[in-house]
């Protein structure tokens, strides 16, 4: 089975956008709605997600970015979550075709170590993929947790991050440790340097998934452009989508 890819919006400029772990297409939908008088909007479910769930493909970043390329046009490529180590990767490998970068709360390395303070527990990703044999909804339920915190009201999030997970259909297993695995082992902090389109990364203040320090690196290392959305979590489009739109508007002037 096929990638499956919605189009929305009715403006000038294509878009590209991309979800995080265990999530669809349609949890993008506030910074659709917000993007829509402006864009043309192609929103991936990544294989094993959502109504890509029976898709072979791996969730390997450059086999999704090349199979996404296949499928859209030359677009300014917005990804949250693992789904801007995707977009990231298209836009490394793909400058043709990906032409601008957006990142929303994702970093090119995810784990901290000792030469990358800035990364998420170690610890966390591996107990993520433990559990995930043994329970896989509470893990699920956990990971929503942890992405609904920070935010100015977690409960709210958190509840509205459970509602709409599951509207498509449970992420496939396969994809789900895949996920991990992309979490645990992937650096591309050395390729930022490369990185040839016009970027900008957007970061929740309250994140406690990828901490914004991560992002401002990453944009002076690729030359780019950092943004903080002041009261956000992890999913700063929830309750700030125009926020984020509007920090992106420089961004889309570029496709002009």
């Amino acid at each position: 089975m096929s990638l499956h890819i919605e189009t929305h919006g009715r403006g000038p400029i294509p878009v590209v956008i991309l979800h995080g772990w265990a999530m669809h297409g349609g949890m993008m939908e506030p910074l659709v709605d917000a993007l829509a008088d402006r864009c043309s909007m192609h929103v991936v479910d990544l294989p094993g997600h959502g109504y890509s769930r029976d898709s072979t493909l791996p969730l390997e970043p450059s086999a999704c970015a090349q199979a996404i390329a296949e499928r859209t046009p030359p677009a300014l490529w917005i990804g949250w979550s693992l789904g801007g180590l995707v977009a990231l990767t298209a836009a490394l490998e793909h400058p043709q075709h990906a032409r601008g970068l957006g990142v929303i709360c994702g970093t090119p390395k995810f784990s901290r170590d000792e030469d990358w303070p800035y990364g998420s527990d170690p610890k966390l990703v591996r107990q993520l993929a433990d559990d995930l044999e043994t329970d896989y909804h509470a893990t699920l339920e956990r990971f929503i947790a942890l992405e609904a915190m920070g935010s100015p009201d977690p409960r709210a999030e958190l509840r509205h991050l459970r509602s709409l997970m599951f509207t498509r259909g449970e992420p496939n297993m396969r994809v789900l440790q895949e996920g991990i695995r992309i979490l645990e082992t992937t650096d591309r902090r050395a390729d930022l340097a490369s990185l040839a389109v016009p970027n900008t990364w957007i970061a929740g203040h309250r994140d406690r998934l990828v901490p914004p320090p991560a992002m401002a690196w990453s944009a002076e290392q690729a030359r780019g452009t950092y943004h903080e959305i002041a009261h956000a979590g992890h999913a700063p489009f929830f309750g700030y989508a125009d926020d984020v739109a509007n920090v992106l508007t420089p961004l889309l002037d570029t496709l002009r």
